[in-house]
């Protein structure tokens, strides 16, 4: 099972084309990668130029095969705006995405683990400070607001993706948002409840014992499917609530919110397309 709040992540970082940087950004994540491990682990200079050594193979592997993906799924989502959007059609969207996530977390796994093998115990133990840190923070965020609060979180939330993408929205589109965000659960206690399990597991598997890299690697194989029913029974409900909300929007667009999509969408395929044509002619491996 997959995390809502992995495949809202992901499609945040996916959409950067929202902006006009979007290769530019994706140009310099060499650069942002270690700056935000540091938030995590305070490396020293020579992990600091290993790391980078671990980025470089890396990245030549994402622009090469994982950026031609993006390019089919925009063009997946392009095509399907010709005709009526269904809830189905949304979802299948959303699985591409999974697997596009589920790719780049076990590329991303095998270098991690490699950057672990190199870290001391004091700075593991730091890092496990700082995810229960923010554990606690989130607790505070999220735990502590009102239903009311919640729903309307969520409400300006999915308003401000859906203006991201089609422009002003109407009377009867913020409506269908509304209508929709009063449908989904609240996950924040299921989500923290099985985080904190999966960081207890952490705690242990990181003292770093006898063939702990490939534990690692089958724990996190394995919690994707040891979610609890509470959590996937929240996840299937609000996957299809957003799924179908999207459906409708899209269904309910006006010419100029059709013209302000597919501008958006096109301008995110040229740009991976142009990050694309710049690792062939750099020499990045075709695969």
């Amino acid at each position: 099972m997959f995390r809502w709040c992995k495949l809202s992540l992901f499609l945040s970082l996916l959409m950067l084309g929202a902006c006009s940087g979007t290769t530019l950004l994706y140009n310099r994540l060499d650069f942002l990668v270690p700056w935000y491990v540091d938030d995590y682990a305070e490396l020293n200079g020579e992990q600091e130029t290993y790391l980078e050594e671990l980025l470089t193979p890396f990245l030549a592997w994402h622009r090469s095969q994982e950026l031609p993906s993006y390019v089919k799924i925009l063009g997946d989502i392009e095509a399907s705006l010709d005709e009526p959007e269904t809830q189905a059609g949304v979802e299948a969207i959303f699985s591409e995405f999974e697997r596009a996530w589920l790719r780049l977390e076990g590329e991303a796994l095998d270098s991690l683990l490699d950057l672990g093998a190199q870290l001391s115990d004091a700075q593991l133990d730091g890092f496990l400070e700082v995810l229960w840190e923010q554990q606690d923070e989130y607790k505070e965020e999220y735990l502590d607001r009102p239903d009311e609060e919640f729903y309307e979180d969520s409400y300006d939330n999915l308003k401000d993706n859906a203006k991201e993408y089609l422009g002003a929205l109407s009377d009867k589109q913020r409506d269908i948002l509304r209508e929709s965000s009063s449908k989904l659960l609240r996950s924040d206690e299921e989500w923290l409840r099985e985080r904190a399990e999966w960081f207890k597991q952490l705690e242990v598997i990181l003292k770093r014992g006898p063939q702990w890299q490939q534990r690692v690697r089958a724990a996190v194989a394995a919690r994707r499917d040891k979610f609890s029913p509470e959590y996937v029974r929240i996840y299937e409900n609000n996957s299809a609530v957003i799924a179908d909300a999207i459906a409708r929007l899209l269904n309910s667009r006006t010419e100029r919110q059709d013209r302000h999509v597919r501008l958006k969408l096109s301008d995110l395929r040229e740009d991976f397309e142009t990050l694309i044509a710049e690792g062939k002619a750099a020499g990045t491996p075709a695969g």
